[in-house]
């Protein structure tokens, strides 16, 4: 596995996530910088999920799904149309980003890329499992940033 490294100038991993970024306020996701992406990577993924909605949901909520992106990709803007990559329909019943909206206490959202040898053949209407299913032993490294988010 490489050393890939996803982070945000928005904030430090473990820190809290900026409330313009949450569902109920500008609802655009934070800026993220992609390093050292692995020779032989075909394209990346990444999954936005929120594992402390288990309690309250009954799941881990699903915020954002990005799948075929380029792995030229050094930065992911703020409020970015990903109109060169494939989303996916998040726990909100939309495609694109839905940010945090904790309904109960502060939840910690994980923010997971992957750079895979290949792309992947899904349809718009895939969720984490169906996206999951599709990278096995297609991972050449991973990474990830968390950010916390309270009501």
């Amino acid at each position: 596995m490489s050393d890939l490294r996803l982070e945000s100038p928005a904030f430090e991993d473990g820190a809290r996530i900026p409330e313009r970024y949450g569902y109920t306020e500008a609802d655009v996701n934070p800026p993220l910088r992609i390093e050292n992406v692995p020779s032989g990577t075909v394209s990346l993924v990444l999954i936005v999920d929120d594992p402390d909605a288990m309690e309250p949901a009954g799941k881990i909520w699903d915020h954002w799904l990005v799948w075929d992106i380029d792995p030229d990709t050094s930065d992911i803007p703020e409020d970015w149309s990903a109109s060169d990559a494939q989303e996916g329909q998040n726990d909100y019943g939309e495609h694109g980003y839905g940010g945090p909206n904790p309904p109960d206490r502060e939840h910690t959202y994980r923010f997971r890329l992957y750079a895979l040898d290949t792309t992947l053949d899904l349809s718009p209407s895939a969720d984490t499992e169906d996206l999951e299913d599709e990278m096995m032993g297609q991972v050449l490294a991973n990474a990830r940033l968390e950010g916390t988010y309270a009501p």
